[in-house]
């Protein structure tokens, strides 16, 4: 049986709101990128932080089409473009800096390459890549789950994984981190597909709920 599907089956057997979320979302759509390498899934991350999904693929889009030869710069390229290019494409000063601290550290070997990081536990890639400037353990949780596929993490701090399960609880206020990460332990070994589904439930059930005119 597809991983995915003995995931939805371990999700929907732990209550009926689980049962009901999984019945109206459908099978499991979380997309994987395995062929990307590390370097370039951080950089897409960094992109992505704090935008909603049309602006952050403009800024990306704009960025990539600066290297028409490459499907992704590499981390010389990166270096050598001067910050008005890269300001041009909408980075901020932030994101600007972390982009070239990823590709410094990408060139020195701490940002390691996709066949060491298979190689490497979850806990030691966040606990390495977290050291670089700007790059949080979102930042590494999203690698780690579309990236390398691994199918049992669970971003607490992710807003909108919160404002799922409140959603699909009929809660009053998002759990905690800490509460979360705690309920979590039910759904391992898939706390990523679980995370996957708690995305679309904070989308379903907010959209559910907004008055009609």
């Amino acid at each position: 049986m597809p991983v995915y599907q003995l995931a939805s089956q371990h999700l929907a057997a732990q209550d009926a709101d689980w049962a009901r979320l999984i019945t109206e979302i459908g099978d499991c759509k979380l997309a994987v990128e395995r062929h990307r390498e590390p370097y370039e899934s951080l950089v897409r991350a960094i992109a992505y932080q704090q935008l909603n999904g049309r602006a952050a693929e403009a800024i990306l889009g704009r960025f990539l089409a600066l290297f028409p030869a490459n499907n992704f710069p590499t981390p010389a390229q990166v270096l050598a473009t001067d910050d008005a290019t890269m300001r041009a494409c909408g980075f901020s000063a932030n994101k600007m800096t972390t982009i070239r601290e990823i590709a410094i550290n990408t060139q020195t070997g701490v940002v390691p390459s996709l066949a060491d990081a298979h190689n490497m536990e979850n806990a030691v890639l966040i606990e390495r890549l977290v050291q670089l400037r700007g790059v949080g353990r979102w930042t590494v949780e999203m690698f780690l789950i579309f990236t390398l596929g691994r199918l049992d993490v669970l971003p607490v701090g992710d807003f909108g994984i919160r404002e799922g399960y409140k959603l699909l609880k009929s809660l009053s206020d998002q759990p905690t981190p800490k509460v979360l990460d705690k309920l979590g332990q039910a759904w391992a070994p898939y706390r990523s597909v679980a995370t996957w589904y708690l995305w679309q439930a904070a989308s379903l059930y907010k959209q559910n709920a907004q008055p009609k005119p």
